[in-house]
């Protein structure tokens, strides 16, 4: 299970990272209580190596990592107990695993290696957040009702 619990540590503080450099106003929202995982030397010589397919599945995969990271804040935000707080981020961890697992032409280990590598190079970021935002408009805000 420790094996198991580093990639999901991994994905879940560079997600974190990711979205805060994206979106300053999420950061005040979400209040990880992990710690945060050393970045991988290797990857600064690859990130202009990643490709415009790679950087597009990153996107789809962010979008559903994000709306679960969206789905979990909101619960652990209006809960008080600390130990239900750390049994959802274990379950929302494993929930962002799986919906990177299940995204097409990206394995965990390239989504981890392209968070990790936009860490450390802007243009990179900016190809990212460039796909998120051709791709986020496809969803239809939600409608209010009262």
């Amino acid at each position: 299970m420790i094996t198991r619990y580093t990639p999901v540590a991994s994905l879940t503080a560079a997600a974190l990272s990711l979205m805060f450099l994206s979106n300053p106003a999420s950061a005040q929202q979400a209040a990880p209580a992990q710690q945060p995982v050393q970045a991988q030397p290797e990857s600064k010589g690859a990130a202009a190596a990643v490709s415009d397919q790679k950087i597009e599945a990153f996107a789809v995969a962010y979008l559903q990592v994000d709306q679960v990271r969206q789905e979990y804040s909101a619960k652990i935000g209006a809960t008080q107990d600390t130990a239900a707080k750390q049994q959802l981020q274990t379950e929302a961890s494993k929930q962002m695993v799986q919906a990177v697992e299940a995204s097409p032409g990206i394995s965990l280990d390239e989504y981890n290696s392209i968070l990790t590598a936009a860490q450390n190079d802007p243009a990179l970021v900016k190809r990212v957040q460039e796909k998120l935002q051709e791709s986020a408009p496809a969803q239809p805000a939600p409608a209010k009702q009262q």
